[in-house]
């Protein structure tokens, strides 16, 4: 079951985690760090979100984030960890 929807709210801060499909790595390399931190840069201009700090670890992500209004939390997040998850299956033949 799904976790319910994330209240969002304009100026706050959230704290997001995101960890690879059954504890695999989600990253594998110092390339698909730097994708991702492509796709996040996208995502936050697109988006209207503000990264305030990340942390990229082997097998999950955590990121600090503000959106500047509601609604572009989730989208810039999960468009992010989408692209990101496609990337990384293609290169991996997954």
């Amino acid at each position: 079951m799904a976790r319910p929807l994330r209240v969002e709210y304009p100026g706050a801060f959230y704290h997001i985690i995101n960890r690879g499909n059954a504890g695999e790595d989600v990253f594998k390399s110092i390339r698909d760090r730097e994708k991702f931190l492509e796709y996040l840069e996208t995502a936050s201009s697109r988006f209207s979100i503000r990264i305030h700090a990340y942390c990229l670890m082997t097998n999950h992500v955590h990121l600090v984030v503000v959106p500047a209004h509601e609604a572009g939390l989730a989208e810039a997040i999960g468009r992010t960890h989408f692209v990101h998850t496609q990337y990384i299956n293609r290169l991996h033949g997954r």
